[in-house]
C-alpha cells in the first residue's frame, strides 16, 4: 500500500480546494492510500480558529496592512526564525511522518516546505516532498525560499517566475491548478445556453445610466429576443453585505439576464436576496450554502466573484470567463493578471462597472464573451489533480526524487 500525506491549511480557500482534488485523484489510483491533514487545525485548533479569523478580518476590512505583511514575508531574511516559533507543529508533523510511513508528501500551503525543511536536515523526512504552488503568477517567495523535491504551478509564466527567481528548472512543472475532478470529467450537457443577443450599442464600454431596462424581454415570459436564451450571470458572493445588496439591485434591472446568487451561510442575507429578486425584472435564483459551485460555473456566461486562487482557477477550467469585484492586495493580485494577460474576464469593482462589464460581454451576439471563452481555453487544465498524482506517484516508483521537466515551450 502507497501512502501519501497531503497536507493543507485553512487560511484561504484554494489551499483545501486544491487539497480535496488532489486527494480525490490519489484515491483513485489502485494501491494508494492518501491522507489529507492540515497540521494547524490538528496541533492547535483554538489558536488556529482564531488565526483564521484574524486572517479573514484584515484581508477584508484592512486590506492595506495584509497587503504590507505579504510584502514583507516576500522580501524578510527573517522567515527562518519566525518558523522557529513552530517547533511544537515541527515536531507534531516529525511524529505524523514516522506513524504514517509516507511514500511522497504533497502541500498546498508553503510553510510545510519550512517545516519539512529542518526535519530534512535531521534525517527525519525519508520520502520526497512536492509543493503545489495555489497562487500565480505574482508569487510571494514564500513558496519557494525553502527546498522542495518539486513545484507544481498553474502556468507558464508562473513557472517563469519560479526560474528566474533560482528555482531550478528541472524541479518545475507546469500542471494547472488541482481542481475538483468534475470538471475534467464534465458531462457534455453541462454548457450555458446560446446568449441573447443583448445591448445593440456600438460602444464597447456603454454608460448603464444611458441604458434602459425595459428595453429588453423579460425571460420568464418564454424565450428571449431571437429565440435566445438569457444571458447566465453566477454571482458568488464572499463579503460585505451592503456591497452585496447594492450590486444585486443594479443586476436584477435587466430582463434578458438571469442571476444566480450564492450567499453562502449567511441565511439573512440570503433572505435578503430573496426580497430584492421577488418581483424583480431579472430572473433570478437564490442558493445558500451549495456544494454545486462546478455545476453553476459550467453552465453560466459568466461569474462574478473575487480573484482567491479556487474561484479564479474553477473558472477557467469551467470556461465561465470571470467578472473580478474584489482583489485582495498580495496573493490574489495575480489571479486577476492571469486572467488579464489572456483577455480572458475583466475588473469591474462597483455594481455600476459589473453592470457595464456584463453588458460588454453579452453585446453584439455575446462577440465578447465568446472570445474571453475561447481564450480560457488555452489555460484550462481541469485534469491537473490527476497529472500531479501521476507524476508523483511515477517519481515514488522510480525511486527517484527528481521530478518531470516543465516544457515551458508547449
Amino acid at each position: 500500500m502507497t501512502r501519501v500525506l497531503i497536507l493543507t491549511a485553512g487560511y484561504g480557500e484554494g489551499h483545501n480546494s486544491a487539497a480535496r482534488a488532489l486527494h480525490a485523484a490519489f484515491a483513485e489510483q489502485p494501491g494508494v492510500t492518501p491522507e489529507l491533514i492540515d497540521l494547524f487545525a490538528l496541533h492547535a485548533p483554538r489558536f488556529n480558529q482564531l488565526s483564521r479569523r484574524a486572517y479573514l478580518r484584515t484581508i477584508n476590512h484592512a486590506p492595506a496592512v495584509w497587503s504590507g505583511f505579504y510584502r514583507w514575508l516576500d522580501r524578510s531574511p527573517s522567515l527562518p526564525y519566525l518558523f522557529k516559533s513552530l517547533a511544537g507543529h515541527r515536531a507534531r508533523l516529525a511524529r505524523l511522518i514516522a506513524e504514517k510511513r509516507p511514500a511522497a508528501i504533497v502541500s498546498t500551503y508553503p510553510v510545510y516546505a519550512w517545516l519539512l525543511q529542518d526535519l530534512r536536515a535531521r534525517g527525519r523526512l525519508p520520502c520526497p516532498h512536492f509543493t503545489v504552488v495555489t497562487d500565480a503568477i505574482t508569487i510571494n517567495s514564500l513558496w519557494y525560499r525553502a527546498p522542495s523535491d518539486g513545484w507544481f504551478v498553474t502556468d507558464h509564466d508562473s513557472a517563469a517566475h519560479l526560474i528566474a527567481a533560482g528555482v531550478p528548472r528541472e524541479l518545475v512543472h507546469v500542471s494547472g491548478f488541482p481542481v475538483a475532478l468534475a470538471f475534467a470529467d464534465r458531462p457534455a450537457h453541462l454548457q450555458p445556453p446560446h446568449p441573447a443577443a443583448g445591448l445593440p450599442s456600438h460602444d464597447p464600454q456603454p454608460q448603464v445610466a444611458a441604458i434602459q431596462p425595459d428595453s429588453f424581454v423579460d425571460p420568464r415570459g418564454g424565450s428571449s429576443r431571437g429565440g435566445q436564451s438569457p444571458f447566465r450571470v453566477l454571482y458568488m458572493i464572499n463579503s460585505g453585505r451592503a456591497r452585496a445588496l447594492e450590486t444585486a439591485r443594479t443586476l436584477l434591472l435587466w430582463k434578458n439576464w438571469s442571476i444566480t446568487f450564492t450567499a453562502g451561510r449567511d441565511a439573512a442575507l440570503q433572505r435578503e436576496l430573496q426580497s430584492l429578486a421577488r418581483g424583480a425584472p431579472a430572473h433570478a435564483e437564490v442558493l445558500g450554502w451549495t456544494d454545486r459551485i462546478p455545476e453553476l460555473l459550467m453552465t453560466h456566461h459568466v461569474v462574478i466573484s473575487k480573484a482567491g486562487g479556487a474561484t479564479t482557477q474553477e473558472s477557467i477550467n469551467a470556461l465561465c470567463p470571470m467578472l473580478v469585484n474584489q482583489i485582495v492586495p498580495g496573493q490574489e493580485e495575480g489571479n486577476y493578471e492571469l486572467l488579464r494577460r489572456h483577455n480572458a474576464g475583466a475588473l469591474a469593482e462597483t455594481p455600476a462597472a459589473l453592470a457595464e462589464a456584463v453588458h460588454r460581454a453579452s453585446a453584439h451576439g455575446a462577440t465578447v464573451w465568446k472570445q474571453w471563452r475561447a481564450n480560457l481555453r488555452n489555460l484550462a487544465r481541469p485534469a491537473a489533480a490527476r497529472d500531479i498524482a501521476a507524476r508523483v506517484l511515477e517519481n515514488c516508483r522510480a525511486g527517484s526524487p527528481d521530478p518531470a521537466v516543465v516544457d515551458l515551450v508547449r
